[in-house]
């Protein structure tokens, strides 16, 4: 589960004072979350780097966002979301408990044009904006994972098993691209092709290393987040690997498919992923 708006920010050294210099508050939702301790640096200027790295253009960026968040509002107008939905019952000072049961970042009226007015976020002279990156977002999410005696043992029908799996080191300043080679290892471990691959949920940190990630593994777009990514539902950032799995299932289990991956990149240089099969 992860809780970003409540994030604090913590006066360091408050238990015993300060007896000279400046002191700052620290917002622990930066530094703890989406900072890069090794360069010191926003996660939106490793989404930079891998922009300028890879060819990434603003068009291409806006271009991806817009659609995620077209394909997400179609997926929720359409109940797709609801079955994997746990709903949460609000109490409310009068009247009775409201239930949440629908994502609220989602943002069908955004469009390409619209994004192509944003400023850049984190460099005056980029191409990440607010808009073509995943935003501020709470959530959890939850799976149970068993072997296959115990799920017989129990009566238990598995929505998938375990192929394989992959997790990667790569350089901090680029860590968006952690998916490629995580995935590259989990494939191979499976004995799949990116070809044989039915489905795929790749977290969209941001629609430049998003972009760049489809582009390296060659992967047909139409397999790809095909509800929507993290731009347009969220990016919780610790709980976004097991959100996208348990929409990557469900999707599996509705569409027929039968190989699926779910991947994501890690602040600090890193890449998991996920295959799994029905």
């Amino acid at each position: 589960q992860e809780n970003m708006s409540a994030s604090p920010h913590v006066l360091n050294g408050s238990r015993d004072g300060q007896r000279m210099g400046e002191w700052k508050m620290v917002d622990t939702m930066i530094v703890d979350g989406l900072w890069d301790v090794y360069n010191q640096y926003h996660m939106g200027i490793t989404a930079e780097n891998v922009a300028k790295a890879h060819g990434i253009t603003r068009e291409m960026q806006d271009t991806l966002a817009a659609a995620s968040q077209r394909k997400a509002a179609a997926a929720q107008a359409a109940g797709k979301f609801a079955d994997e939905i746990v709903g949460v019952s609000i109490p409310q000072r009068k009247g009775d408990p409201v239930l949440f049961n629908s994502d609220e970042f989602i943002n069908a009226k955004t469009t390409a044009e619209v994004l192509a007015g944003l400023r850049p976020a984190f460099d005056k002279a980029g191409s990440v904006t607010a808009g073509n990156a995943s935003g501020i977002n709470d959530g959890a999410a939850a799976v149970m994972v068993m072997s296959a005696k115990k799920a017989a043992a129990l009566g238990l029908t598995p929505l998938a098993r375990i192929a394989a799996f992959g997790t990667t080191g790569l350089d901090p300043a680029t860590m968006g691209m952690g998916p490629v080679s995580a995935t590259q290892k989990a494939l191979q471990r499976a004995g799949w092709k990116a070809a044989d691959v039915d489905l795929f949920e790749l977290n969209e940190a941001f629609a430049a290393q998003a972009c760049a990630v489809n582009q390296a593994l060659d992967i047909d777009p139409a397999k790809v987040n095909v509800n929507g990514g993290a731009i347009a539902i969220g990016h919780p950032i610790g709980a976004s690997g097991c959100r996208i799995l348990v929409t990557l299932l469900h999707e599996m289990q509705r569409s027929g498919a039968k190989k699926g991956v779910a991947a994501l990149c890690i602040g600090g240089g890193m890449g998991v992923s996920l295959a799994v099969e029905r």
